[in-house]
């Protein structure tokens, strides 16, 4: 079967640069679909994309390294009192505990659409969070998010889209020929953005 990397190099030349350029990336996942959910509903960013690290200083004050529903009373007492959290993450995270003790799921046997069918019950939890989930936390191999902000402006930077004229259906003709990996072709774009930062800041 033909690697992710070469199926990218051989319909995009965009994606080959990108490929032949920088490291490939690596996500060292929890596989721990409740961590993780907290990590973007506190941090508004799953923590292996973030750069502020709040979750993780929570964690560590909390001397948790990987939070359960079991767990989570030592976060709050801890935690909690030395970030700013709003009223709706508030009740995002109550909706999350709820849904936990109710039911029991094991997320690697389900579909990617059985994935986002459970968790989209969740209140407060919203597509862009079960897409991270999909790609950082359950390592899918097909996710893409047409509405990262950071996606966004690298698509548009590199292949001269119109962000002002149906961006998304641009972005969605652009990727189809990525298919089935276009889960690898998202994080090599996310990570080629952090390499033209650091390049540009030397």
């Amino acid at each position: 079967m033909i690697s992710p990397q070469k199926h990218l190099s051989k319909t995009d030349p965009i994606l080959k640069k990108i490929i032949d350029t920088i490291p490939t990336p690596e996500v060292i996942s929890t596989n721990n679909v409740f961590h993780d959910l907290m990590s973007c509903i506190i941090e508004q960013q799953i923590h292996y994309r973030s750069t502020k690290k709040v979750f993780q200083k929570m964690l560590d004050a909390a001397e948790i390294s990987l939070l359960t529903p079991d767990d989570f009373p030592d976060l709050e007492r801890k935690s909690f009192k030395n970030v700013k959290l709003s009223a709706k993450k508030y009740e995002t995270i109550a909706n999350v505990l709820d849904f936990w003790e109710t039911n029991k799921i094991d997320w690697t046997q389900l579909s990617d659409p059985e994935v986002k069918t459970r968790l989209s019950k969740i209140k407060g939890v919203g597509p862009w969070t079960i897409d991270m989930i999909l790609l950082y936390t359950l390592k899918r191999p097909d996710i893409f998010n047409y509405d990262d902000f950071h996606i966004k402006q690298i698509m548009t930077t590199e292949y001269g889209l119109n962000p002002k004229v149906k961006l998304k259906a641009q972005m969605k003709e652009v990727a189809e020929p990525w298919r089935p990996f276009r889960s690898t072709a998202f994080r090599y774009l996310l990570d080629w953005k952090y390499f033209k930062n650091q390049k540009s800041a030397i």
